[in-house]
């Protein structure tokens, strides 16, 4: 027997107060951590459940174009911290003056300091040459991996996991350490473990480097650049 579409329906009810609450807490106080992981490993189950919560991600075209890569060998990841001292002397030498000792000064430890990192990749190949949803805008994979990447941040800030997104490093480095096919796109090297406290405001914030812009001269209606009324 045939199952329809419609009979696979759920009901679309609104959460509790209290499940709201939890929800735009998690959103609210979700950050970038740095440099304050705590050594204790991270449990396999708690892992897991946080892989779930990132494949559990939208995807255009139902791809599910991600790979997750749990790297927990301490050569790799130092070979991995390797490549990303190298890129970010490359990356202060771009910042000038004030802004490049200040650059200097930003803890970013996470490599090193996480007990497990993740490197999340994109497989453009995944559904095919042709894929819904990605006719008209080629970068809807990479995009789609970004929520994956989200969810997973998001559950580990419920779980009281510290999630810390490295970026500065040359793909093709981070590709040799872990032996990714040359198709296959870097997404984000997430680094996890358990922190005992978080900033109250981005860290970037904390340390000056840039404050969070007010939302109302981000909104537009309608069109390009109109304020909403009142």
């Amino acid at each position: 027997m045939q199952v329809e579409p419609q009979d696979r329906l759920v009901k679309a009810d609104a959460f509790s107060s209290d499940e709201r609450a939890a929800v735009y807490r998690a959103i609210e106080t979700r950050r970038d951590v740095r440099d304050q992981f705590l050594p204790q490993p991270l449990p396999d189950d708690v892992i897991a459940r946080l892989l779930a919560a990132a494949h559990s991600a939208p995807s255009v075209g139902f791809m599910q174009p991600w790979n997750f890569i749990v790297v927990r060998d301490e050569d790799r990841r130092a070979r991995v911290f390797d490549a990303f001292q190298r890129a970010n002397e490359e990356a202060a030498l771009m910042f000038e003056g004030a802004a490049q000792d200040k650059y200097r000064s930003l803890k970013l430890e996470g490599i090193r300091k996480a007990p497990v990192s993740i490197c999340v990749t994109c497989d453009p190949t995944r559904a095919g040459k042709v894929v819904l949803g990605r006719t008209h805008n080629p970068r809807m994979d990479a995009f789609s991996t970004v929520c994956a990447v989200q969810n997973l941040w998001l559950a580990a800030r419920a779980e009281g996991v510290g999630v810390g997104w490295v970026s500065i490093f040359h793909e093709q480095d981070i590709k040799t350490v872990l032996g990714i096919p040359d198709h296959i796109e870097i997404i984000a090297w997430l680094c996890l473990g358990y922190v005992d406290r978080l900033y109250a405001e981005p860290e970037l914030a904390v340390n000056g480097w840039r404050q969070r812009l007010p939302l109302e001269d981000l909104v537009f209606s309608d069109a390009w650049g109109v304020r909403p009324a009142g």
